[in-house]
């Protein structure tokens, strides 16, 4: 492990300037009113919005760039596990910048570490503790309303579309985390992280949903999507059911994921969307 890159280092004194490599950390930073410790964020940082506009950038997070970091001389690299290369956290490391990893792991349980993580990193233990509490909440919430499905739906989470062959999500993956928490199942759990699927495989894995995240290039509309041969043939095509989302709503597990998985929860099981 590179010096400095530890968990442990988050209980250090709060940071002054601090550079975020990882949406959801962002989104926590201006969640507990910590902003203004902020002078970097990557491209993932899109919520709030005014962090791409107010904060400079640093690149994609895992594809970073040493130079950028330290032009900002932060006293602290905020990095979403995952983050990198290695090479370039070396030579921030090497440059005295301390490096603070949080979990990347998509469950209730990463998300309030992710919380607990930032709140030690910019001494905003209080505010954490009680965001994490009202997290906490929402996900008990959504832990009731989950007993009350009798059959789960079959939801097939595609990140795009290759030449009319789904890109999808097994194992692993945020968005096999995502489903979970919403009371689906994940119809290609079979296989880790992301793996192109065959016409044939599609169609006997019979999605009752396909699950998308909305903007950008790899946006589709319903029409186009049930227009490829194997999705034609899916459940999910004769009811047209294609959910689109924000992707760092609906995969990047910050303080807004009970959000997103309630909205899942509430498309897949409409008739249990106001069951108490």
């Amino acid at each position: 492990m590179l010096a400095g890159l530890s968990l442990a280092t988050a209980a250090e004194a709060p940071a002054k300037r601090i550079v975020v490599a990882g949406g959801a950390l962002t989104e926590i930073a201006y969640a507990l009113g910590q902003a203004d410790r902020i002078v970097g964020v990557d491209t993932t940082s899109t919520f709030p919005a005014q962090a791409q506009k107010d904060k400079a950038s640093i690149g994609y997070v895992r594809q970073l760039s040493p130079e950028g970091i330290l032009s900002l001389q932060p006293d602290v690299l905020l990095l979403q596990e995952g983050g990198g290369p290695p090479e370039a956290l070396t030579l921030v490391s090497q440059a005295g910048v301390r490096i603070v990893r949080a979990p990347e792991a998509a469950t209730e349980q990463g998300v309030l570490e992710r919380i607990a993580t930032v709140g030690a990193v910019t001494g905003a233990q209080d505010a954490a503790g009680k965001l994490e509490q009202q997290v906490r909440d929402k996900f008990a919430a959504l832990a009731e309303k989950r007993k009350k499905i009798t059959k789960p739906a079959r939801v097939m989470f595609i990140l795009s579309l290759q030449n009319g062959r789904p890109l999808v999500a097994g194992a692993g993956a945020s968005a096999d985390g995502m489903i979970r928490l919403a009371g689906g199942e994940n119809v290609a759990s079979g296989f880790q992280g992301y793996k192109p699927m065959t016409d044939e495989a599609v169609i006997e894995a019979a999605p009752d949903v396909i699950l998308m995240m909305s903007g950008g290039p790899r946006q589709h509309a319903a029409g186009d999507v049930f227009k490829t041969p194997a999705l034609s043939a899916t459940p999910a095509a004769k009811t047209q059911r294609l959910l689109s989302l924000d992707g760092l709503y609906l995969l990047g597990f910050g303080p807004r994921a009970p959000d997103a998985a309630l909205e899942v929860f509430n498309a897949l099981y409409p008739e249990l969307k106001e069951a108490r």
